[in-house]
């Protein structure tokens, strides 16, 4: 049903690509914003590139993005793209290849497609609602699946981001958990839907609409979880765009370890 916006979509995705790495091969600059994250030129750049791409396919559309002015009249479409056009700006910045670019479509309040582009190294994660979760590299696409382990758990955590709640929570559960990996951004929750890992958290209320809007979908339509801690599910176009107190990605219900 999502063949069309997901076609646009990951064109603007790999629109916002070829922007991205002409800058990446550069020195970078960077400003602070007002929350005191960083923002860069690329950031800037590929929102507008992603926005041109997919307001030209869907004029009626509404938007939701980091670098771009929130405009609430987006509360009363059902349509609302939401993008992160460099999620892990922090690693953009450390060239360390694991940022992402993250674009999602939110219809009545529920995610229905999302592309998640890994601009340095050209891999591409998507997934439309009811229609499975899908990783290509180069020329290969793959359908993806959540593991079906419940032991010797591998947890990701952020580079950047990581806390003592989080860490805290590992140790208690280390008896499951045999190993903990760094990842940048939405990776951490690709991964879950490739098979590679069984844990995530984000205990914190750091995150936004545009952190997980894309990354979720995959995870779902692989079969996995993306949780509040309340155990309900992250729904999207809200007024307040914060993801309060965080979230949980698993490959299993038996590994919700809180």
């Amino acid at each position: 049903m999502w063949k069309n916006e997901l076609q646009v979509a990951i064109r603007a995705a790999l629109a916002a690509k070829e922007k991205i790495l002409e800058i990446y091969s550069q020195p970078i600059e960077v400003e602070i914003k007002e929350d005191d994250s960083p923002v860069t030129l690329a950031d800037k750049v590929a929102d507008l590139t992603i926005r041109d791409v997919l307001g030209s396919a869907f004029p009626t559309h509404a938007f939701l993005t980091e670098e771009t002015i929130d405009d609430k009249k987006r509360l009363t479409n059902d349509y609302v793209w939401i993008v992160d056009p460099i999620d892990g700006t922090k690693d953009f910045i450390a060239k360390n290849d694991e940022f992402t670019t993250c674009i999602a479509l939110s219809y009545k309040h529920e995610i229905v497609v999302g592309v998640v582009l890994v601009p340095a190294t050209g891999e591409l994660y998507f997934a439309t609602k009811d229609g499975g979760a899908f990783y290509q590299k180069k020329n290969r696409i793959k359908k993806i699946r959540v593991n079906d382990k419940t032991k010797n758990l591998i947890v990701l955590t952020s580079r950047f981001h990581v806390n003592e709640k989080e860490l805290d929570l590992i140790q208690k559960h280390h008896k499951l958990i045999k190993k903990r990996q760094t990842f940048g951004s939405s990776l951490k929750a690709c991964r879950i839907a490739q098979g590679l890992a069984e844990i995530t958290y984000r205990l914190s209320d750091g995150t936004k609409e545009w952190d997980t809007a894309a990354s979720q979908i995959i995870v779902l339509e692989a079969g996995g979880l993306f949780l509040k801690l309340n155990g309900e599910m992250i729904t999207y176009n809200r007024t307040d765009v914060r993801n309060i107190g965080g979230y949980i990605v698993v490959n299993r219900k038996e590994n919700i370890l809180l």
